[in-house]
């Protein structure tokens, strides 16, 4: 630790997330490693060792002979203050060395509202935010993540976008930078070889024309760059690396547990969702394996506290026999067993008893909508009468605490859908009335509203946004109809979620904006304490950007898409019967129910997802 930063840590918030020095981090000799990887998580501490592809990707990069990657977060900004007052520059946690030290900056970026930090984290380490002004094979920036589906807001910082899961691409990345390192390649040559690798795109080798109404003419491949990139996946995830020996985190981060991912992937098909199709295929993990990683997990972090995690744990086909063998090591340990994402049609009576031995936790549902009618066109496949006997099961078993949520500005949504989600919410507050088994405590029914926000690569993303003003006046709406003290409600900020519309659905004019917006300060966006609307549209502003341009106005079904150049799998054709079937309010059977050839199980090896 260095003086500055001695001098530094007692004045600032929360000094632990600076520090290092973990239980499980990762030292390695630098006269032994000819590659170092500065891994980059846009957000503090907590938020960033909470994230599971940041954990696997450390122990995937770690484990190659001669590569050592290190931990870098964004700080808070208190200690970003103080760090450029005493000219200390962005560091590593392991070595504590200036991210100028490293070969390679890796971002994985799962959250549109983090982009500023990106070029903050940048900045703050004294790299060059643009890649035209970072010359030769020092400091290359790459990035991966959900928001890579659609890298154009970020194309003129990002030398090149890792697409899908990075088990396997990251170690042929670095293989091919050693080599470039070795032979001294210049950066453009490095770029031309590794846009070679599948599932990589390099901005830098598209170009973008646009006709006067502002949309997107053409996208025109140079240097040999392929014209469609698509995703890479794991086949097999039992062969996939699954770290147990996990980072033990100095201070409380958000999701202080362990994590078992018992698959990717899911079966459903939910409009709006984009990592439900970004995900497939879907693949398993065997139960055998996972309860093994289980208890090596367990065993290795000294948690009390095990979530099973998957985009729908409870449509893991596994589930019943993985959670009795997983209850009979935890229940006498004291170990919590939790599975977050249950849905309404599948929570068992059998399921209920196996999570309350330890402790109950509160239960969280997510009906999306509060009509059948409207369910039914998003595509949610859950039905009014079994979230009601699942919540009946739930108060029977002495569950008192359920959390709700919902969509507001959901294609086709009517006032009457928003009353719907009161109509329903009242017959759940009935419902506890009539089956709980402990009515001392009382009931707390959370209701949480999410302002819908059209995602690339779903059957919306051709979708228009409601405008900030008509989400306002429906959240007032369903407000003024839920008045009862057992219920809360909670609703996501208007302007927040318009900007969230347009960084997921932008093109790549919009790094001018992202370029401007931090330097007026602009960070932290997804943080209450740091977010400024205003600073985002005065930057729209100066760079001459509508942003009804894209959120308000959608999109036209025939018209070319930032994306189109990426592919996920999915077919855009099967995205377009898709948003047929929702204005038809028409439903379409899970993945297990009947193959519907979205497209993705293709990428398979014999063409059949293990769904």
């Amino acid at each position: 630790m260095t003086n500055q930063l001695e001098r530094i840590l007692p004045t600032v918030q929360k000094p632990a997330r600076y520090v290092g020095g973990e239980y499980n981090q990762i030292i390695k000799n630098k006269d032994e490693t000819d590659i170092r990887v500065a891994f980059c998580f846009p957000d503090t501490y907590e938020i960033g060792m909470s994230n599971l592809g940041m954990r696997i990707l450390y122990a995937v990069m770690n484990r190659m002979d001669g590569v050592w990657c290190e931990r870098v977060f964004a700080p808070w900004g208190d200690m970003e203050d103080a760090m450029r007052k005493s000219n200390l520059p962005l560091y590593a946690l392991e070595s504590g060395d200036a991210l100028t030290e490293f070969d390679m900056i890796a971002f994985t970026v799962g959250y549109e509202m983090s982009y500023t930090n990106i070029l903050n984290m940048l900045r703050l380490g004294n790299i060059p935010m643009r890649s035209e002004d970072r010359h030769g094979l020092e400091h290359i920036v790459f990035a991966g993540g959900a928001c890579a589906y659609n890298p154009e807001p970020l194309a003129d910082f990002i030398d090149f976008f890792s697409l899908g899961e990075g088990e396997e691409i990251t170690p042929e990345i670095l293989e091919l930078y050693r080599t470039a390192k070795k032979e001294s390649w210049s950066k453009e040559q490095f770029l031309q070889e590794v846009s070679k690798i599948e599932g990589i795109y390099v901005p830098s080798f598209y170009e973008h024309t646009y006709a006067p109404d502002g949309k997107l003419l053409s996208i025109t491949p140079k240097n040999g760059a392929p014209m469609k990139v698509t995703k890479r996946f794991i086949q097999n995830l039992d062969d996939a690396l699954y770290p147990t020996d996990n980072i033990i985190p100095n201070t409380e981060i958000v999701h202080d547990r362990s994590n078992l991912e018992v698959m990717r992937g899911c079966i459903r098909g939910c409009r709006f969702c984009q990592a439900g199709f970004t995900y497939r295929p879907v693949r398993p993990r065997s139960p055998e394996l996972l309860l093994q990683q289980a208890i090596d997990s367990l065993e290795n972090s000294g948690c009390h506290e095990i979530t099973l995690s998957s985009l729908s744990t409870s449509d893991y086909k596994f589930l019943p026999v993985l959670a009795r063998q997983m209850q009979d090591y935890c229940t006498p340990r004291k170990i919590n067993l939790s599975l977050p994402s249950l849905r309404a049609d599948n929570f068992s009576r059998e399921l209920m008893l196996r999570l309350q031995q330890v402790r109950k936790s509160g239960l969280t549902f997510a009906p999306e909508a509060g009509t059948q009618r409207l369910r039914d066109a998003i595509n949610k496949n859950v039905t009014e009468e079994e979230i009601l006997e699942t919540c009946a099961i739930a108060f029977e078993g002495g569950w008192n605490n359920v959390k709700l949520y919902f969509m507001l500005g959901l294609p086709t949504e009517t006032d009457e859908d928003v009353l719907g989600i009161a109509e329903l919410v009242y017959k759940i507050l009935k419902t506890w009335r009539e089956h709980a088994s402990n009515k001392k405590r009382g009931v707390r029914i959370h209701v949480a509203t999410a302002y819908f926000v059209p995602k690339p690569f779903t059957p919306f993303q051709w979708e228009k946004q409601i405008t900030p003003e008509e989400y306002l006046r429906r959240q007032k709406l369903l407000k003024d109809n839920m008045p009862s003290k057992s219920i809360e409600y909670n609703w996501h900020a208007a302007d927040l979620s318009r900007l969230e519309a347009v960084l997921a659905r932008g093109d790549r004019r919009l790094c001018k904006v992202l370029e401007e917006a931090v330097r007026r300060g602009a960070k932290l966006d997804g943080w209450d304490e740091y977010f400024s609307y205003q600073t985002w549209i005065n930057s729209f502003n100066t760079c001459g950007i509508d942003p009804d341009f894209y959120t308000t106005r959608g999109y036209e079904l025939n018209e070319l898409l930032p994306w189109d150049v990426i592919s996920d799998g999915v077919s855009t054709d099967f995205l377009k019967k898709e948003r047929e079937c929702a204005y038809r309010n028409e439903t379409t059977p899970d993945c297990r129910t009947k193959c519907n050839a979205c497209g993705a199980n293709c990428l398979l090896e014999g063409g059949k997802c293990d769904a």
